[in-house]
């Protein structure tokens, strides 16, 4: 778990938006483990919003669980633009959320490469009523903990994004 009151203050002011709308939530994340689900679930109330969360830590876990096409990731690589919207698409396709937010990146400190560099990490976010999105951060070599505390930041900028 992240212990960022910052975050977890942006934690609950995102539940209680989502629930005054009445959108849920499911995530679809991979460098993170699970860390965006966690921070949502940190906050009481909660369960009204998240409807779940998908930990898709390797390719074939992407394939199966939520559904990103195994030639998509051999063509473009786990942490891509393309691969990052199949899984925002997957993951809502396979809940019954209105909002979709994946996280697939190299967190390091091992997994780099100068075309793929350390703290590259790919966002996708999807919703019933959207086209999906993109963002793309290159954090830097901040070490893995910095690194996967930011895309968390940068996530929640993402689902706060589609608020009314």
């Amino acid at each position: 778990m992240i212990d960022d009151p910052a975050l977890l203050a942006r934690a609950e002011a995102l539940v209680a938006a989502y629930a005054a709308a009445g959108l849920t939530i499911v995530t679809a994340e991979s460098c993170t483990g699970g860390l965006v689900a966690g921070l949502l679930t940190a906050v009481a109330g909660s369960s009204a919003v998240l409807e779940r969360g998908f930990v898709t830590y390797s390719n074939a876990a992407k394939a199966e669980a939520i559904g990103v096409p195994a030639d998509l990731i051999a063509a473009h690589g786990a942490v891509s633009e393309a691969v990052a919207r199949a899984m925002a698409e997957g993951a809502l396709g396979h809940a019954r959320a209105d909002v979709a937010v994946s996280i697939t990146g190299i967190a390091g400190p091992g997994g780099g490469s100068a075309a793929k560099p350390v703290g590259l990490v790919h966002f996708g976010l999807a919703a019933t009523k959207d086209p999906t999105r993109h963002r793309e951060r290159r954090y830097g070599d901040l070490g893995r903990a910095e690194i996967r505390r930011q895309a968390v930041g940068d996530a929640l900028g993402l689902l706060e994004s589609v608020l009314p």
